[in-house]
């Protein structure tokens, strides 16, 4: 077992102003040893860029699909429904970073809803490295749903800066397919039944192009992922609070047979928060 840093190295807390990257605990030059300084500086959106960089695989034009979530020390995914309340100012700038580097982020309707999604918009920061890798501005945003119980007025249909898809089954209510389309979003069937089809989602975002995919939950959809084998890399942010309560873990639905193991790809913390990246193995 390694110690990847002593507790006694945590970063400080930051006073109020300008939000704080992540610290080093083990990143792009490998983890601190034990006893060693942390370097206490924030960290550049091209350095995290660097540090959560897609393998070569999805810039080749294979599906990559990770998962971005966070969860309190107790397992709570959110807080009274939403998950900034156990979130952080560092927490949000890998949010960004994980979204500036996305073709597509994949995101169930109850998510949709609870957390009142808007349009990924373009950002200054990133716009130089999307170009150099053939993506457009921004991600795109690809809603999950059965029901399509969606208000399609929204900016996230309306507005976007790049359009909205909206991803269901072959047998989700007719005319509300047809009010999705009228309303301008591409509806992408990826199932035959009602809902779309976890392996099929991937399989038909990378064929128009989007392979670089990124999913913000909610728990029941990054459940539906897990147990259908096609979850490549975990971002887990886990939060030092507990909540107690009934909240949802950050991923739902029916155990797996055999639990999934995935191997640690970087550790990084800031102020008690770990920023921990895992990915299947094999």
């Amino acid at each position: 077992m390694r110690r990847l840093f002593p507790v006694t190295d945590q970063t400080p807390p930051v006073p109020a102003g300008p939000a704080a990257g992540s610290a080093v605990a083990a990143g792009p030059t490998g983890p601190v040893a034990a006893g060693s300084p942390v370097e206490e500086r924030e960290w550049s959106l091209d350095e995290l860029a660097e540090a959560y960089a897609h393998p070569s695989a999805a810039a080749g034009g294979t599906a990559w699909l990770r998962a971005n979530m966070v969860s309190s020390l107790d397992g709570a995914a959110q807080h009274d429904g939403r998950s900034q309340p156990i979130s952080s100012a560092a927490d949000m700038r890998i949010f960004g970073t994980l979204r500036g580097l996305a073709d597509v982020v994949v995101v169930g309707a109850e998510t949709v809803r609870l957390e009142g999604y808007r349009p990924a918009r373009a950002r200054d920061a990133f716009a130089a490295r999307r170009a150099a890798a053939g993506q457009g501005p921004a991600p795109a945003v690809a809603v999950v749903s059965a029901s399509l119980d969606l208000d399609f007025t929204l900016p996230l249909f309306t507005a976007p800066l790049v359009p909205t898809l909206l991803l269901t089954g072959a047998a989700a209510p007719a005319d509300r397919m047809a009010r999705a389309r009228e309303a301008g979003v591409e509806v992408v069937v990826a199932g035959d039944g009602a809902g779309a089809e976890p392996a099929r989602i991937v399989a038909e975002l990378a064929a128009r192009g989007l392979t670089r995919q990124l999913t913000e939950g909610g728990p029941r959809l990054l459940g539906q992922f897990v147990a259908a084998g096609v979850l490549d890399e975990l971002c887990l942010t886990v939060s030092p609070t507990l909540t107690a309560g009934d909240a949802q873990r950050i991923a739902g639905g029916p155990s797996l047979a055999v639990p999934a193991r995935f191997a640690l790809a970087s550790l990084l913390e800031e102020e008690g928060f770990l920023f921990t990246r895992y990915r299947r193995r094999g």
